[in-house]
C-alpha cells in the first residue's frame, strides 16, 4: 500500500519502505530527533530505531532525555582507548548483522562521518535503500555513497535554532540592540542559505525531458536525486520542489495534467 506521505516527499509514488534506522551519538545532536523521524516516517516505517554512544559521558546527556520517549534502543559503547572511535565499528558490525537478515528495505545512517561511507556503499551493493542524514559538513563521499542525502540543520526546530542564534549573539555584544524581526525566509529556514544552483537544475531537466521538452515534475526530481544525493529544496527556502519550480517562472513553465483514469494532476515543468 503506497504510503501518502512518502509520495509527497517523493512527489512521485513507491511503495513503503521497512527502514532500520542507525544513529551515531558522537556526531548526531538530540536537537533534531523529532524532525529526524518525522522525515524518516515519510520514506517508511522505522522499523528498528538505534542510538551508539557511551551515553556515561556528560557529552551524551541531550540523548538520555530523549530515547525513551522515541523508542529509540541506547546501544552502550565504552572507549576502549582516548583518541578512538570504537561507536562506529559497533554500528558497523549491527548494520551488517541486519543486513543479514533480509529483513528490510532500506537504512538510515544518522552521522556526519564519513567512515560510514564503505557501510553505505555495501548496503547499496545488496540492492538496498540508504538515506543519509548529517550536517553540511559531511564529506561529500559519504553524501554521494547514498541513494539520498538530507541536512539535518533543516530538521532542527526553528525555535531551537533562534535561541542558538539569540545566544551566539549575546555572547559577542554584551549590549545587543533590539533589533526588527527577520524575514519570513530566514525564521523558516535554519540552514544557511545556499545559492541555488542554476546551470546544474537546468541540466538536470534537459537529461530528463521528453522530446516536446516536457518533463514529469517526480522524474525529474529522482534524476536530480540520482546526481546529486543532497538536493534539497529546503536548502534553498522552498519546503518542496513544486515549490520551488514554481517560484522560479524566470527559468520553468509549468502546467498541470489530469492523470488517465484519474482526478489527480501531475505537474510537469520545461525550460522557458
Amino acid at each position: 500500500m503506497t504510503n501518502p506521505r512518502m509520495t509527497a516527499k517523493m512527489e512521485a509514488e513507491e511503495p513503503a519502505l521497512r527502514l532500520a534506522v542507525l544513529i551515531d551519538a558522537d556526531n548526531a545532536q538530540a536537537a533534531i530527533i523529532e524532525g529526524l523521524l518525522a522525515e524518516i516516517a515519510g520514506y517508511g516505517e522505522a522499523s528498528v530505531k538505534r542510538i551508539y554512544g557511551d551515553f556515561t559521558s556528560p557529552a551524551s546527556a541531550q540523548w538520555k532525555r530523549v530515547l525513551n520517549k522515541h523508542a529509540i534502543k541506547p546501544v552502550q559503547q565504552f572507549a576502549y582507548t582516548t583518541g578512538k572511535n570504537a561507536t562506529d565499528s559497533t554500528l558497523i558490525i549491527d548494520a551488517m548483522d541486519l543486513l543479514y537478515t533480509h529483513r528490510f528495505d532500506g537504512f538510515c545512517i544518522v552521522s556526519s562521518d564519513s567512515d560510514f561511507t564503505g557501510l553505505a556503499l555495501r548496503i547499496r551493493e545488496e540492492g538496498l535503500t540508504v538515506l543519509g542524514f548529517g550536517e553540511q559538513k559531511t564529506p561529500d563521499a559519504f553524501r554521494n555513497a547514498c541513494h539520498k542525502f538530507i541536512f539535518t540543520e533543516v530538521l532542527r526546530p526553528v525555535s531551537a535554532t533562534k535561541t542558538e542564534t539569540v545566544t551566539a549573539k549575546s555572547s559577542a555584544s554584551p549590549k545587543p540592540k533590539k533589533t526588527a524581526p527577520s524575514s519570513e525566509k530566514s525564521a523558516k529556514s535554519p540552514v544557511t542559505a545556499k545559492e541555488f544552483p542554476k546551470e546544474f537544475v537546468l541540466q538536470a531537466l534537459e537529461n530528463s525531458c521528453d522530446d516536446n521538452g516536457w518533463a514529469n515534475l517526480g522524474t525529474f526530481g529522482s534524476y536530480l536525486t540520482k546526481l546529486k544525493p543532497d538536493f534539497d529544496s529546503r536548502l534553498y527556502g522552498f519546503k518542496k520542489l513544486s515549490d520551488l519550480v514554481k517560484a522560479k517562472t524566470e527559468l520553468f513553465e509549468t502546467e498541470e495534467r489530469k492523470s488517465p483514469n484519474s482526478d489527480k494532476k501531475t505537474l510537469y515543468l520545461k525550460i522557458k
